[in-house]
């Protein structure tokens, strides 16, 4: 009698926990045109590698890597933690995603200072 109760608290609940997030692989350009990104797990995490940068002579390069540690926080919002190699810094972040882009808030200083980003995904 438990498994039964079980299977079918599972097969109910089951569509609920797909939904929770929606999955933000893909590739995406940032809003300004400036750096395109490929956005995938990486393990446990997400990850968003630089796939092309408008202007080499920036800090931005191809290959740059942010780790993100997310975790469902609404229908369509993760947030958690990123950290960012090449400046040697985490962020508190959340990200929004939605079918055709992402928005991106990344913040530092206990939140005192933060950028948003929004991003289209490429087909």
């Amino acid at each position: 009698m438990k498994f039964s109760t079980l299977l079918i608290l599972s097969l109910v609940c089951a569509p609920i926990n797909l939904a929770y997030a929606m999955d933000p692989s893909g590739n995406y350009v940032r809003d300004d045109g400036m750096t395109r990104v490929r956005v995938a797990n990486c393990g446990k995490n997400i990850c968003a590698t630089n796939t092309w940068i408008k202007d080499p002579a920036s800090s931005e390069k191809v290959g740059d890597v942010l780790v993100m540690n997310l975790k469902p926080a609404g229908a369509n919002k993760l947030t958690g933690t990123a950290y960012d190699g090449q400046r040697k810094m985490t962020y508190n972040f959340e990200m929004v995603v939605e079918p055709t882009k992402l928005n991106t808030k990344g913040c530092v200083l206990g939140k005192m200072l933060c950028k948003d980003v929004a991003w289209n995904r490429l087909p």
